[in-house]
């Protein structure tokens, strides 16, 4: 694919707890053979360190996001390789970067997880950073803006913002697993929400089971995530 072809998704990962969540929809969307712009803000740096126990660095970030996205949600080094060929990394303070352009051509954006900071950023026009411009361009360009917000309780304030990233066009989905699906552990929770927020964007996955009206699916002991760690 050549660049002048190239319409890729970007994601977006903000500070909010929830870098597995990101990890899932990045992986799926490779697996998908979807191209990703990647743009992770300051705080997020923060988290991913936090919660992974590794850095991710503007001048390391293909070694970095080699790393996070091959560990599973249950902190399982190694549990997936992911080929990172497809993923272009903007730095979150690059202003002049592809993404801040409307003439800059994507399917969208999926800002996952999406912090109250993030949220609030977004809906006010703030533009503050790259994640909070690159959002404001996909709502005035029309393209499809996916909002996992991660965050609880939420207070009033929160609410108006997220009303008024539904009223632009935006699709404010909250982290929030379901069960029916069956679950075995916390990837598979990871994979319910990751799968919503593909489902929002129209890329195919197989995250998750899909509900077919039939009591007692949750039972079911199954997984054909996308793509399946080291083969199981």
């Amino acid at each position: 694919m050549t660049s002048s072809q190239r319409r890729p998704w970007v994601v977006g990962v903000s500070g909010a707890s929830g870098t597995p969540y990101a990890a899932a929809v990045l992986r799926a969307l490779l697996h998908a053979g979807e191209p990703v712009d990647l743009v992770v803000s300051r705080a997020a740096r923060l988290t991913v360190l936090d919660e992974t126990g590794h850095p991710f660095r503007d001048a390391a970030a293909e070694e970095d996001l080699r790393r996070w996205l091959a560990r599973g949600a249950d902190g399982t080094p190694d549990a997936y390789d992911v080929d990172v060929s497809g993923v272009r990394h903007w730095a979150a303070g690059d202003l002049a970067a592809g993404p801040s352009s409307g003439s800059y051509p994507t399917r969208g954006m999926l800002v996952v997880p999406a912090s109250t900071a993030c949220v609030a950023g977004v809906a006010l026009g703030l533009s503050k950073d790259l994640l909070q411009r690159t959002a404001s361009v996909t709502l005035k360009e029309r393209r499809p803006l996916v909002v996992t917000v991660r965050e609880t309780p939420l207070t009033g304030q929160t609410l108006r913002h997220l009303v008024t990233l539904d009223d632009a066009g935006a699709v404010v989905l909250p982290a929030s697993p379901a069960f029916y699906a069956g679950v075995r552990d916390a990837q598979d929770l990871v994979d319910f929400v990751a799968g919503r927020v593909l489902d929002a964007a129209g890329v195919p996955h197989k995250l998750y089971r899909r509900w077919r009206g039939e009591l007692g699916g949750g039972r079911e002991v199954t997984r054909d995530a996308s793509p399946p760690p080291d083969g199981r």
